[in-house]
């Protein structure tokens, strides 16, 4: 068992910097994971896995959507940069 925030303490970052943006604006799960490490001075970088795994869980439940360059993908699976944001 990890000593990380768990799933639904995560989705509530997510919730809570997706409704201080506009509609229809995303996230980057770096700020999530510096969000729940209480900054830049904390482990962020340790939670990003956590971060990433809770995304692409609810993406396929359909309550949000992980992006690159503006195109749905896996958060899991995909390289690189993405976004998150909540599925229309």
């Amino acid at each position: 068992m990890s000593d990380g925030p768990d799933a639904e303490t995560i989705v509530a970052a997510m919730r809570a910097l997706l409704d201080a943006r506009e509609a229809g604006r995303t996230v980057c799960p770096s700020e999530v994971a510096r969000r729940l490490a209480g900054g830049n001075d904390g482990d962020w970088r340790a939670l990003m896995p956590a971060v990433r795994r809770v995304a692409a869980e609810r993406a396929r439940a359909g309550e949000l959507v992980v992006t690159q360059r503006g195109r749905a993908v896996d958060a899991l699976r995909a390289r690189g940069p993405i976004r998150i944001g909540y599925a229309d």
